[in-house]
């Protein structure tokens, strides 16, 4: 008799698309073919945070379901 799937009220944050493009980002990445910045304009990405922040931005900017970004604390001096 096959397990039943736990019905929970509480829903996906992140939809199967924004982890299939995180994937690719990561693949890329791995190949050394994934860059920072506008285009492409920068540099090779060297570290994993920045990889997943570049394929949930490219997530969002194909419509798919993303929490929305943090905001970043700006260190006052």
């Amino acid at each position: 008799m096959p397990a039943k799937k736990k019905s929970s009220a509480r829903s996906r944050k992140y939809s199967k698309g924004a982890s299939k493009t995180v994937a690719s980002a990561v693949r890329r990445k791995k190949s050394g073919t994934l860059r920072s910045g506008k285009r492409g304009k920068g540099g090779k990405v060297k570290s994993r945070k920045q990889t997943i922040a570049i394929g949930l931005s490219e997530a969002r900017q194909k419509g798919e379901k993303v929490p929305p970004k943090r905001k970043s604390s700006s260190k006052a001096a």
